[in-house]
């Protein structure tokens, strides 16, 4: 068998993104924060592109598209990284154009010596980050007087305690035969000491510890609580009060008043120093009643989008033949580049208007009565509807939230699967869920309904064909307990 290279001709047809395909979807899946830094990017990246302040906070028609038109610039002109010599020469260049850049100085952001640089103060002004609670606990024990021994195995505790407070391993975990700097002895020493920092509660190996610990440091009298959660915390926590009270002697009622003043203790006290910070969520659509209560209003959040737009002074020298061929390709690439970021912003806020006015379309039911009346709504039925691809419909609500009456909410709630009824009526698994929420909330405490008492109750409301496995399952992801851990005595 001979092997050899010949070359030979095949014609074939690919599908090729052009880079403005490209920056357009990229553009049109950032939320609004997102864009904002893109949009500065852009500005401090490409030297054509202007910026005015924005004449309004919210957008509720169709944006016009700004900006000079390009079309004598080449389609082949694709923005390339230049060298920063070429736009030096058209820098230096001295003719009429030094008046007219006058004129129009007040679109660019100029920043002179005097003034304060913006982004220097936006760091001097950010928060620093928090310590974490390894960062706190070792400073308390760097205090801490005892000897070298049970020094060196309590900052071994410190090292496995996790972010709730609660030491994750055992004591004999952490003795090491190897190590001589301390023994098992010097660990049992030094665990009451951690225990004794703050905040109240750490270094607990359980629940149970953890309560007492937090109990012991308290002022007040918390007899009864110790012996229940010393001797009775499995029935506690399996709801079993009436066996409970037996086993102590004394009323329910007794009980449930022990039960009300545990409950204040923190049984995650870490989380007090290593709490996870909330992001804020701004929203980029908001949906309002019209003011002919006919129907509803669908505006784009745009405040602090700034207005962009292509330098005049740049494009007229771009399109004067004065000057040198490595100048004006060197412009009319950026302007390209400019006209492409703009377009893109523009489809992304004609898209996201687009998508939003069909959702309010198809779930009118949700904005006039609530998240119980959700329907199933496939995107591909909202594509279909304003006449794009299912993959444009994904895009434009990643990541984005929509504010109306009934709250902040991200755009994918409202296209969630569901069921149908035989008569032909449809339930979203989002109103299911609130449904189920409803139900439980409204039920008699001292007798709970189980998961098929509420498939029976969602069947009298009209959902009839739900297994109680589903039920079960809605239950635990809402972390809703089973119907003996609610029951009230």
């Amino acid at each position: 068998m001979k092997l050899e290279m010949t070359p030979h001709m095949r014609m074939e047809m690919k599908m090729k993104l052009a880079p403005h395909m490209i920056q357009s979807m990229e553009i049109l899946q950032l939320p609004l924060l997102a864009l904002q830094e893109r949009i500065e990017q852009e500005l401090n990246s490409n030297p054509v592109l202007e910026s005015e302040e924005p004449s309004g906070s919210i957008e509720s028609s169709q944006p016009e598209s700004s900006g000079p038109e390009t079309k004598d610039i080449p389609d082949s002109a694709v923005p390339s990284d230049k060298s920063l010599e070429s736009f030096e020469r058209v820098d230096s260049l001295d003719y009429d154009y030094r008046d007219y850049i006058d004129q129009v100085s007040m679109f660019r952001r100029n920043t002179s010596y005097d003034e304060t640089d913006s982004k220097l103060e936006a760091i001097k002004n950010t928060e620093a980050s928090p310590k974490s609670l390894h960062e706190y606990l070792s400073e308390q024990w760097g205090l801490v007087d005892a000897p070298a021994a049970v020094k060196s195995a309590g900052q071994t505790i410190i090292d496995f305690i996790d972010n709730r407070g609660y030491l994750s391993v055992r004591l004999e975990q952490l003795h090491n035969k190897d190590r001589n700097d301390y023994n098992y002895e010097d660990l049992k020493q030094a665990l009451p000491l951690v225990q004794k920092l703050e905040p109240l509660g750490v270094g607990a190996r359980d629940l149970k510890e953890c309560l007492l610990i937090q109990m012991a440091n308290s002022s007040e009298d918390f007899s009864l609580e110790k012996e229940l959660i010393s001797n009775h915390m499995d029935e506690l926590l399996a709801n079993n009060l009436p066996l409970i009270a037996q086993k102590m002697n004394c009323s329910i009622e007794r009980i449930n008043e022990a039960i009300r003043k545990t409950s204040k203790f923190d049984t995650s006290p870490g989380l007090q120093i290593a709490q996870a910070r909330n992001h804020a969520i701004t929203a980029d659509v908001i949906v309002e009643p019209s003011d002919d209560a006919s129907g509803y209003s669908v505006r784009l959040v745009s405040s602090n989008l700034p207005n962009l737009r292509i330098s005049d002074y740049y494009s007229k020298m771009a399109k004067d033949p004065a000057i040198g061929a490595g100048a004006r390709d060197f412009l009319q690439n950026n302007i390209r580049s400019a006209q492409w970021i703009i377009d893109a912003i523009e489809q992304r806020k004609n898209t996201l208007l687009r998508v939003c006015n069909s959702i309010v379309k198809f779930q009118r039911d949700f904005f006039d009565k609530g998240e119980m009346y959700l329907r199933p709504l496939p995107m591909s039925k909202v594509a279909d509807d304003i006449g794009v691809h299912l993959a444009t419909v994904s895009r434009a609500v990643a990541g984005k939230y929509l504010q109306c009456q009934w709250g902040v909410m991200p755009l994918r709630k409202f296209f969630s699967g569901g069921t149908e009824e035989q008569d032909g009526t449809s339930h979203s698994w989002e109103a299911i869920r609130a449904k189920l929420v409803q139900i439980i909330d409204s039920e008699d405490k001292s007798e709970p309904l189980s998961d098929d008492k509420i498939r029976q109750t969602l069947e009298e409301q009209g959902i009839s064909n739900l297994a109680r496995r589903t039920i079960a399952k809605y239950r635990k992801l809402l972390n809703i307990p089973a119907a003996k851990l609610r029951k009230k005595y």
